[in-house]
């Protein structure tokens, strides 16, 4: 059985990858991408466990937003799981906009969002690794950055006792099947498959077994 317990509020938090086009004037509209197809197949294998799922993703957000809205968008809501996936536009504004995020404020701001949920709720947490693939041109070079970020973010599951969803590698081994703008078309926006690599992927960190 997963270890989510029956009627959990389950939280799902971050940039657009979570958002996956939700509606904003419907408090329980999943989207399309990842988180959706996460709690469907959840809510359908285990109807009886009567688990809720919340998205509060929203596009663009880096972990500086996240931190400026949680006490709204998380801590009010009363949730028992906050799974959080966020990163890839705190590297990704340093190279379309010249207004990067350091590796250091990155893991402050984390960690103060972190501190902050175990301080307030008796909620598990859930972290996914922000990923990249190779697509267009110059993004190799992003590594730089992201790859400390994503180090950020295994320092801080293992420091807060998260489940962490490694995407990062989980991806670049998915490119070595099919090539990597199949995943995401841009090398961050999954495509429909890529979504449901991450639901995939999240299912199984909490115990779901797939087929």
């Amino acid at each position: 059985m997963p270890i989510i317990e029956d009627k959990a509020i389950v939280l799902f938090q971050g940039d657009s990858i979570t958002d996956g086009g939700r509606n904003y004037q419907n408090g329980d509209d999943l989207g399309a991408g990842y988180a959706m197809m996460a709690a469907s197949w959840f809510s359908a294998a285990y109807p009886a466990k009567r688990v809720r799922f919340l998205n509060r993703g929203i596009s663009g957000n880096r972990v500086k937003d996240l931190r400026a809205r949680w006490q709204e968008d998380c801590l009010d809501l009363q949730p028992t799981w906050v799974s959080i996936l966020i990163g890839v536009n705190d590297t990704w504004r340093r190279y379309d906009s010249n207004d990067p995020t350091s590796t250091a404020d990155f893991a402050a701001a984390y960690r103060a969002i972190l501190e902050r949920t175990c301080a307030a709720l008796p909620a598990r947490l859930i972290l996914g690794e922000p990923f990249l693939l190779p697509v267009l041109e110059g993004q190799d070079r992003w590594r730089e950055d992201l790859d400390p970020k994503i180090a950020v973010v295994r320092q801080l599951a293992r420091e807060f006792q998260a489940i962490l969803v490694p995407l990062d590698g989980i991806f670049a081994q998915a490119a070595t099947r099919r090539e990597p703008a199949f995943w995401a078309a841009d090398g961050v926006h999954p495509s429909a498959a890529g979504h449901a690599l991450i639901a995939q992927a999240w299912l199984r960190a909490i115990g779901v077994p797939l087929i």
